[in-house]
């Protein structure tokens, strides 16, 4: 059966554009494209069928369908050839069951999509094997890509650099410089890219590596560029998967430049469509206070003014203009959606809260554990749904902000739950005494 995917403007404008064209842009408004699914032809096959088809692929060894997006390959991008596509196996990350931390809320059932369980350790990952393989087939078929280049805050840097090493596409890095923790400025450094560091914020690094994706042969894998948001809608769909297809109640995730909401309510609306599913989720997004665009417009009935993004432990989202605004808002819309926010003390206190039930969360995620918290006191999440909190990126990348959490040492944070070593002489009474303090006979 022919699959058939295209880009199309999200303003509605007649035409559509080949995947394998760089374009960005509707060409007639100038609004941000959508890739658009044949739908009368995906429907030709029943919901149960696909739901056999993806959990008979679901990490297993058949090339490329073990990756948990090449399992949905005619769902994200059918005209990329097998042999074309670079994977790293993403996806398939571990669905964690909080038991505890969910009690501790009054919640019977809080999960965590742990996306940063992943080759590099963020979900960027689920969106950068989309684009790379795809410019990979456009490069093979002859068209002149000289290097893929993004703006990041440090996750999509290193999962850019990685997939296009893996590929053999030279990468072009733009950071801000001083802005994003050691062990994401190394990972685009080990993997060969270009990083350039420049003395700007993300908004100002996002504007040069747009005018220079007008270059030619330069191609843009930022998230304004659909493709990645393809990658990215699979985690609604493997949520549902992993819930032997059923939907939760609520979602909430970290927001900075927005392309992972657009994303998360493609995968549940392609659900939908095809019949897979009957509900929707109710869709959170958490900011932090410092950088809070999105919560100021949510605040303002969705009228919508860039910030500038103020210093924030949550790094990766200190975003003040995203990109992806307008389809964040529209999903919000269509989903019954929340946007609150995090002040540092809150998304600190809320990631080493959770910690100490087993998980070690990085900060984003600190700040969408922080907004449930919220949530679930004003009543907004009641003890009997089933909410699930997305986690983006792995916690090891940011051991810095733990370090500092546990010195007290972090601006705009009252550690409540610091822990540091109980320093002792080399005296067995020393330690049974400091043992006797903390465990109960």
């Amino acid at each position: 059966m022919q699959y058939h995917a295209a880009f199309r403007c999200i303003a509605g404008c007649p035409g559509e554009h080949s995947l394998l064209t760089p374009v960005y842009h509707c060409p007639s408004c100038g609004n941000l494209l959508e890739v658009a699914h044949d739908i009368d032809v995906l429907s030709k096959r029943g919901p149960g069928s696909w739901m056999r088809l993806f959990d008979e692929r679901y990490k297993r060894t058949i090339w490329p369908y073990g990756s948990a997006v090449w399992g949905k390959k005619e769902w994200v991008c059918p005209a990329v050839d097998d042999d074309n596509i670079v994977s790293m196996d993403e996806g398939g990350t571990n669905l964690f069951w909080a038991e505890r931390f969910g009690a501790e809320l009054g919640l019977d059932e809080l999960w965590v999509k742990q996306c940063g369980n992943s080759h590099t350790g963020s979900f960027k990952d689920l969106g950068m094997t989309v684009l790379v393989s795809v410019v990979r087939q456009m490069i093979r078929s002859g068209r002149n890509i000289r290097a893929v280049a993004c703006a990041s805050t440090g996750d999509t840097s290193a999962s850019l650099a990685a997939y296009a090493a893996a590929g053999g596409v030279p990468a072009i890095v733009i950071l801000p410089r001083g802005k994003v923790s050691t062990a994401q400025l190394m990972q685009p450094l080990a993997n060969g890219a270009t990083v350039l560091a420049l003395d700007t914020d993300f908004d100002g690094c996002m504007a040069i590596v747009r005018r220079l994706a007008t270059e030619e042969g330069i191609y843009l894998a930022n998230s304004m560029n659909s493709l990645r948001l393809e990658g990215q809608k699979t985690v609604s769909i493997e949520i549902v998967q992993q819930f032997d297809w059923e939907v939760p109640d609520v979602v909430i995730i970290p927001g900075g430049n927005l392309g992972n909401v657009s994303a998360l309510g493609a995968g549940f609306d392609m659900m939908a469509r095809l019949g897979l599913t009957t509900r929707q989720p109710r869709i959170v997004v958490a900011q932090a206070a410092a950088a809070n665009p999105l919560y100021l417009a949510y605040q303002n009935d969705w009228r919508f003014e860039p910030i500038a993004a103020r210093a924030t432990q949550a790094s990766a989202i200190q975003i003040g203009n995203p990109v992806s605004i307008e389809k964040a808002i529209r999903t919000l819309r269509r989903y019954d959606g929340i946007v609150e926010q995090a002040s540092e003390s809150e998304l600190a206190n809320a990631a080493a809260l959770a910690d100490r039930t087993g998980m070690f969360n990085c900060p984003h995620t600190g700040v969408a554990l922080a907004v449930l918290i919220k949530l679930r006191s004003n009543g907004s999440i009641t003890p009997n749904q089933r909410v699930v909190v997305i986690s983006t990126a792995n916690g090891l990348k940011f051991t810095e902000f733990k370090h500092r959490y546990h010195e007290r040492a972090l601006a705009e944070v009252s550690a409540d739950h610091a822990n540091l070593p109980v320093e002792l002489p080399r005296d067995y009474d020393a330690v049974r005494r400091a043992v006797d303090t903390v465990v109960e006979a």
